[in-house]
């Protein structure tokens, strides 16, 4: 089983234009914002980091920097992005009358190219992943276990149709175990710079499958942090249903 955490979009005051965006990042579509009004190339590195839990039995936190070596994040150029993720979960034993415990560690490299225009931003990156997952006691049922390297692939959108409504959009694919995250979002500006609307989430493996549909609030600052929030239901094939919350931070540096 993999359980990607949930990133929300992260955004600050002031009107969305596309050439003051950071670089979009993975598990992140997560910046989904603008800065303030005059561009600022003065960071060249960005420090995603999110906590996502369950009440069916999961809690994951991840962290992810992203640099634009070419030049400044504010412009189209090359990125690159270093990942980790890790996490535990519980579900009912599939070939074994127990409850299984499952911990899982991840951590990925990845480079690609990001374009920038006034009101969207397209991203794309190519890597590898290394995952490790363990499970408290053998269960044959289960097919994802051990440690191995996949080839990984991304891509996130973001775009602001209008002064006052956003879009994003993120998906990653590894060739290890097949595991996909998706997520989309929309959003509407009730104050300057926050935005709040819905968002759908899609993920598995060769283990288990899992959608969740929820709501975001968005573009809260607090001082040179960006703080987003996510709530909503979760129905996956293995645990069965429930709630999921997941909080959201980044920093430029």
């Amino acid at each position: 089983m993999i359980v990607f955490a949930a990133v929300a979009p992260i955004l600050s005051g002031g009107p969305v234009r596309a050439a003051d965006l950071p670089a979009a990042n993975g598990a992140a579509d997560w910046y989904t914002g603008a800065q303030q009004q005059a561009v600022d190339d003065s960071w060249a590195v960005a420090v995603d980091g999110s906590t996502s839990v369950t009440s069916n039995s999961s809690a994951f936190g991840s962290l992810t920097v992203t640099a634009a070596p070419g030049g400044p994040p504010t412009q189209s150029g090359v990125r690159v992005r270093v990942e980790g993720i890790a996490g535990t979960y519980s579900y009912p034993g599939r070939a074994v009358a127990a409850r299984v415990n499952g911990y899982q560690q991840e951590g990925g490299l990845l480079t690609g190219y990001e374009w920038i225009w006034r009101d969207a931003a397209l991203a794309g990156y190519i890597g590898f992943n290394v995952r490790s997952n363990q499970l408290s006691v053998p269960d044959p049922g289960n097919p994802v276990v051990g440690t191995g390297v996949g080839l990984k692939v991304a891509a996130s959108l973001y775009a602001t149709p209008t002064d006052r409504t956003m879009v994003s959009a993120y998906g990653a694919y590894s060739t290890k175990f097949n595991a996909y995250y998706s997520r989309f979002r929309v959003g509407y500006m009730v104050a300057d710079g926050v935005y709040i609307g819905p968002e759908a989430l899609f993920l598995g493996d060769d283990f288990f499958r899992q959608y969740r549909v929820g709501a975001h609030l968005s573009g809260l600052a607090f001082g040179p942090v960006q703080v987003s929030l996510a709530a909503g239901y979760v129905k996956d094939r293995v645990q069965g249903s429930g709630y999921y919350s997941s909080v959201e931070a980044r920093a430029n540096f």
